[in-house]
């Protein structure tokens, strides 16, 4: 039927690519024309361009000339002329579209064509990469055709001074990686002064290896965190009574969703070792949380698989790249589980000052695009989340990797054996060689099975990072021998050396399938980059993951039926295509849990904007009088809703009104219950708004109008920050509780989406509680200062561990419980605000 439908309407992709084909035939009428120019001819064009953007024209009109430029610009500058697929690309991200185009297609040279033709309109454009190496390396390398064409550049890198980054923002052009953008956006709203922020708002991003950005790394928020003051003595206890525990007869272990769950006799062990008669009783909700914490550590957690021990520190091992992610912790509780598990120093759990996602955070820019080897997989997610439609290049070359049937062994040692004798084979007539592994395990198996055998090797895994891309460069050598977890080196070209095509050109071996087929084609995608020779194959074995995830055991019966040894391999297509059927599923519910966390993080993201804003607000405005006003109307309207709720004017409570108002807005002995009786609700509320307005005035002229300014953003600030800090605590509270509502029949997310919204409302009238009090009681110092609420520092789960900038504190003098109160009531402090 596809098939059908392909003939009658012809291929989707296949319709776009010949419409940009038109321009970029308009793009080459020009080149002869550019290529007469003068240098300072050239550069002219960047000012005319700008011009005539200013007086209204689109950049969309601007594109033929401005692609004509920059491909003149390039080859004067770096010597390089765009292809004609890679102006189709340069097309594609313009038009806020993901570009998929293979390894080797030159994608870091087709990000100048929408970078330059973007950046002509003076917002900014940022350039996403992977890690800093590449963002250091490209705006280095490209910066010169961008400077050559009166362009400024800047790299966003980690560790940069606060000076610095403005610097690099106020640039034209801004490279750097995900983290530090996203983490810069959460620091600029943590400022205490406008002048300390350092973003524009977000115009335009272009991301490289967008799968791994807006993918692979979608569930992993970035985090600013405070430290919690919480005791690690519990960690150590739930450590040591799960090492006596044993699988089946005290818990079992469920594989598909990595999962520890006790038997009711490990429950019965528990309640006897902490001496509690129900384990599941609310008040041991601690105590049941943190054996699950440590069961989890030693049974599903495995050293040098999802982490590695270094420096007496646990460091996380990204399931995707297999690179290390410093500065995160995993959440919950596990990361200290496994600190003890592994006898280190158990650190503090940290507070969430301030936190987003990658999804919530790229779906901010006005247009946003991107450039892979591989989305096509992905497409109907980048679609629905991102609203990004996924546009496959040619490629410049025919591409002619030969691409064998996995291999499949019945042992895992039998598969590394062959794996060896493969490498041993390939190496002795001179061929490269590079090996995928899934784990820094495998890799340094590989490795010493391979020192054994005497073959000179590389290994490029997580430890040995810092090597990472010039190691990765060096693998089409003759002989070379390269052993590399999975997207290791992303973004590095391998070029074959002398002689090397004659051997067959760069060699590729996966040793297991991993469970996104878009890991396993970039794997593949090293070879046969620009028309060269290539070929690769994937070994796997029954006891591989995915294979004992889903399936193995018939293949093992039939294996089993065949007589067939360890080493005796099955090459069949119909196994290939069985194992993409199972990762087919795998990334199916990959995108549904995406999908759901989403769903879950769009709840908070539309509050994170809502304070956000009001923080910018506050920020920006000379005068905030009129936002505290309207903060403390409501406040007394709930009041007085709350004493007067009776329909019998007799029934109200107006000595709770005015003992309020006494405490929280005005002088004592300013309002009396007189003064209220006999008037309608709206009347009691104008009657004490006005008489606070009055007092307000005179709090003002006795401060100073200048100083009152101050007071106001200081107290409003205080009051937005630590209220914000706890209700992200809450809200993550509910959110890892929701799932039990499922069981009373109603949906957890709707439950999530209703209570949230009422925590929401019941943050912001706290904080308007505070603020009201704060600005009409509260003495003021001559040492006025905005101050942080907790000081924070980023531990994404992404990575980025860096301090926060020092900022001006305000020091407060304590006041003792049986002190005169600060503001001024005559009462003592423990029986006024103390209270």
């Amino acid at each position: 039927m596809l098939g059908l439908v392909k003939k009658i309407f012809g291929d989707a992709n296949e319709r776009e690519v010949k419409r940009i084909m038109r321009t970029v035939e308009e793009i080459n009428g020009m080149e002869s024309k550019f290529a007469a120019l003068s240098d300072d001819e050239l550069r002219a064009k960047t000012d005319e361009f700008k011009a005539r953007i200013q007086k209204g024209e689109e950049t969309s009109a601007l594109l033929p000339e401005a692609y004509a430029t920059v491909r003149e610009a390039s080859k004067r500058t770096l010597g390089m002329r765009h292809f004609d697929v890679q102006l189709l690309g340069g097309m594609v991200l313009h038009e806020g579209k993901i570009a998929e185009m293979k390894t080797g297609e030159g994608k870091t040279l087709v990000a100048t064509l929408p970078v330059y033709l973007n950046a002509l309109t003076g917002k900014g454009v940022h350039v996403v990469t992977v890690n800093n190496y590449l963002a250091e390396r490209d705006s280095e390398i490209m910066g010169k055709l961008y400077n050559f064409l009166g362009m400024t550049v800047g790299c966003n890198l980690h560790g940069l001074s606060h000076a610095e980054k403005q610097e690099a923002y106020a640039c034209d052009i801004t490279y750097g990686t995900n983290n530090e953008f996203g983490f810069d956006y959460l620091r600029d709203n943590m400022v205490l002064y406008k002048e300390q922020m350092v973003q524009r708002p977000l115009h335009f991003a272009i991301i490289d290896e967008v799968d791994s950005i807006l993918i692979d790394e979608a569930r992993t928020p970035l985090i600013i965190s405070g430290q919690a003051a919480k005791s690690t003595e519990l960690y150590h206890a739930a450590d040591r009574f799960v090492v006596r525990l044993k699988e089946e007869e005290d818990y079992t272990v469920d594989i598909k969703l990595r999962n520890v769950l006790l038997t009711e006799a490990g429950v019965e062990k528990a309640e006897r070792a902490f001496g509690i008669e129900n384990l599941f009783d609310h008040a041991n909700v601690t105590i049941n949380h943190h054996i699950q914490q440590a069961l989890k550590a030693h049974v599903i957690m495995k050293r040098d698989v999802d982490y590695v021990v270094q420096e007496e520190e646990v460091v996380i091992v990204d399931e995707f790249t297999g690179r290390l992610m410093s500065g995160r912790r995993y959440s919950d509780g596990l990361h200290q589980a496994i600190e003890a598990k592994e006898q280190l120093k158990v650190q503090n759990e940290s507070m969430t000052l301030a936190t987003i996602t990658f999804q919530n955070y790229f779906r901010m820019y006005r247009k946003l695009a991107g450039m892979t080897g591989t989305a096509k997989t992905e497409e109907e997610e980048f679609r629905r989340i991102y609203g990004l439609d996924v546009i496959q290049v040619p490629t410049n070359r025919s591409m002619i990797r030969k691409d064998m049937p996995d291999v499949v062994y019945k042992t895992e040692e039998g598969k590394f054996k062959a794996v060896v004798e493969e490498i041993v084979e390939r190496h002795g007539n001179k061929q490269p060689v590079l090996v995928g592994t899934i784990s820094i395990e495998n890799s340094e198996k590989l490795s010493a099975m391979l020192k054994r055998r005497g073959v000179q090797h590389k290994v490029l895994n997580a430890k040995f990072h810092a090597e990472e891309a010039e190691i990765i460069s060096r693998a089409g050598q003759a002989s070379s021998v390269t052993i590399a977890t999975n997207m290791a080196g992303r973004g590095t070209d391998i070029l074959l050396g002398e002689s090397v095509a004659e051997t067959g050109g760069l060699h590729i071996i996966g040793t297991e399938r991993h469970e996104s087929r878009r890991i396993d084609n970039q794997l593949r995608g090293r070879a046969g980059r620009q028309g060269d020779p290539g070929s690769s194959q994937f070994y796997l074995s029954l006891q591989d993951e995915l294979m004992r995830r889903f399936g193995a055991e018939n293949i093992m019966a039939m294996m089993d039926r065949l007589g067939l040894e360890e080493d005796q391999p099955i090459e069949s297509k119909m196994i290939t295509r069985a194992i993409e059927s199972a990762q087919k599923r795998v990334e199916g519910n990959n995108f549904d849990t995406r999908k759901v966390v989403l769903q879950y993080d769009d709840v908070m993201n539309q509050q994170r904007e809502v304070i956000y804003k009001q923080r910018r607000d506050i920020l920006e405005s000379a005068d905030i009088r009129s936002e505290v006003m309207n903060m403390i109307k409501p406040v007394i309207e709930r009041t007085v809703e709350a004493h007067c709720s009776e329909d019998i004017p007799e029934d109200w409570d107006l000595e709770a009104i005015v003992e309020y108002v006494h405490s929280s807005l005005l002088e004592e002995g300013s309002l009396s219950k007189d003064d209220l009786w006999g008037k309608e609700k709206e009347e009691i509320v104008t009657f004490i708004y006005d008489k606070v307005v009055v007092y307000y005035d005179q709090r003002e002229e006795e401060m100073g109008q200048e100083t009152m300014r101050e007071f106001e953003k200081v107290v409003v600030l205080r009051a937005v920050d630590s209220k914000w800090m706890d209700h992200i605590d809450a809200m993550d509270q509910l959110r890892q509780g929701i799932h039990l509502r499922a069981y009373g029949g109603t949906d957890p997310l709707r439950e999530y989406q209703f209570e949230g919204f009422e925590m929401f409302q019941a943050m912001i009238e706290t904080i308007q509680e505070e603020v009201s009090k704060y600005i009409m009681k509260a003495r003021v110092e001559s040492n006025l200062q905005r101050q942080e609420v907790v000081k924070g520092q980023t531990t994404s789960t992404s990575g980025g561990g860096e301090s926060q900038e020092k900022r001006p504190v305000r020091r407060e003098e304590r006041v003792g419980r049986n002190d005169p109160c600060p503001c001024g009531s005559g009462k003592k402090y423990k029986q006024c605000h103390g209270k």
